[in-house]
């Protein structure tokens, strides 16, 4: 064959479908059981499980250029969020999308109203100037960028608690290049989920090479050299000891196994969540809206404004009410799914379902008793972190022959790693015709 790209996540399949796509034999080696990787949905009892709490945006640049968005029946949540705290709800709606909020919003006791204005500025801005302004703009965390422009009872009430599940930081030592772009993307486009779960989104990039291209439940162990074709040949050795050869190879793994096989990259750290999932009788909200909460508090296990583990979760949200398929068919009517999430893993799953689900009564306001643990996802490396200096597009090339992809060599987020996948496959296709010349 051409080429072995050895992981079946997004990066890899995005990569495998441009270069199957330009005429190249491709072979796709997967570890696991299943494509998709970090972006995997499980059916536990008729329920879609994602595994880990994710979204897909619709104002990624590259989202129309690889999918077809309207076969993933996209469903999309409430633009703004509610956030928790002094024992009520506050909606913080998006003025742009839901101009009828904006005087609520406005009003809303969450920051001053300079605070809402800037915000508002900083999202038109992020919307309307080039891509290569926003990430040409100096470079700071993102703490200190919102801490230059609103006031820090708008950045602890509101703004970290949001962005602290988008970046997986609650200190908010991300890039502000990086939040700029997210922050663009939340602006542009909107906030959904395919109907078939997350997982639909590999699926469908599956679907779409050739028949028997993808191996599953197949182990790489080592990427060595056969001294032939343009690259000079390239030998995949499996866990079974089967020797695979191509002409080049691109590694679409995590990073940690990724430098297992090329120990010339470099481990970025990576930063884990914890997602459980409950069933519910009905829908404590009835409608599809992220729920935070601004308690203020510092923590995991802290109290804030005489709370207990105000701060533990760090969004809740009642997926079924944006997706309905989210439940089984046969589920009873009203039957929901929420999911919530909790920065960081190592927990004691019993211990922190019932932490959680005491918290959830008093996000939501009602009993919980009554609610259904389903599953509880620690995901260990489920983004890399991204503090400055932030090189948004680190290079795809490890050596003669060998490529990598992932979001960890474009920025933390769907769109970074089906980028990277694509920039991986060009660099092949560059390479093979340098080499034809030769």
């Amino acid at each position: 064959m051409d080429v072995i790209v050895v992981g079946a996540g997004l990066a890899g399949l995005s990569c495998a479908r441009r270069l199957t796509e330009a005429g190249l034999s491709v072979r796709v080696l997967e570890a696991g059981d299943g494509v998709g990787g970090r972006a995997r949905t499980d059916t536990v009892e008729g329920f879609k499980l994602d595994r880990g709490f994710q979204v897909f945006n619709t104002g990624y640049p590259v989202a129309p250029k690889v999918f077809d968005l309207d076969a993933l029946d996209l469903r999309p949540f409430e633009p703004g969020a509610l956030v928790y705290f002094g024992g009520t709800r506050t909606r913080m709606a998006d003025p742009f999308r839901r101009p009828r909020g904006a005087v609520g919003t406005m009003l809303a006791p969450i920051g001053s109203l300079r605070d809402k204005i800037a915000v508002g500025a900083l999202s038109g801005y992020a919307a309307a100037f080039p891509i290569r302004l926003l990430t040409s703009a100096p470079e700071e965390s993102t703490a200190r960028l919102l801490g230059r422009l609103v006031s820090p009872e708008m950045v602890d009430r509101f703004l970290r608690p949001f962005l602290a599940g988008v970046f997986l930081d609650r200190e908010l030592t991300t890039s502000s290049r990086l939040f700029s772009l997210i922050w663009r993307s939340f602006a542009r486009g909107s906030v959904t989920l395919p109907s078939d779960g997350m997982g639909a989104l590999a699926a469908q990039l599956a679907a779409g090479l050739p028949p028997g291209t993808i191996s599953l439940d197949t182990r790489v162990a080592e990427i060595g050299y056969q001294g032939y074709g343009p690259f000079g040949g390239v030998s995949v050795g499996l866990s079974d000891g089967t020797e695979l050869s191509a002409e080049a190879v691109v590694i679409a793994t995590d990073p940690a196994a990724a430098v297992q096989l090329a120990p010339e990259l470099e481990i970025p750290e990576m930063n884990g969540v914890t997602t459980l999932y409950h069933v519910a009788p009905r829908s404590p909200l009835g409608e599809a809206i992220l729920l935070l909460d601004g308690s203020g508090a510092e923590g995991n296990g802290g109290e804030g404004n005489g709370e207990i583990d105000a701060g533990l979760i760090a969004n809740t949200v009642v997926l079924t009410d944006a997706a309905p398929s989210y439940a089984p068919p046969d589920a009873p009517p009203g039957t929901a799914l929420v999911s919530t999430s909790v920065l960081g893993t190592g927990y004691d799953d019993a211990d922190l379902e019932r932490r959680v689900r005491a918290r959830l009564a008093v996000l939501y306001g009602t009993d919980t008793a009554d609610w259904r643990h389903l599953r509880t996802y620690q995901v260990r490396a489920a983004l890399p972190s991204q503090p400055p200096p932030l090189a948004l597009r680190k290079p795809v090339c490890v050596r003669e022959g060998v490529f990598v992809c992932g979001d960890h060599r474009d920025t933390a987020s769907i769109q970074g790693a089906l980028v990277s996948g694509r920039r991986a496959a060009s660099a092949v296709l560059a390479g093979r015709t340098a080499g034809s010349r030769v």
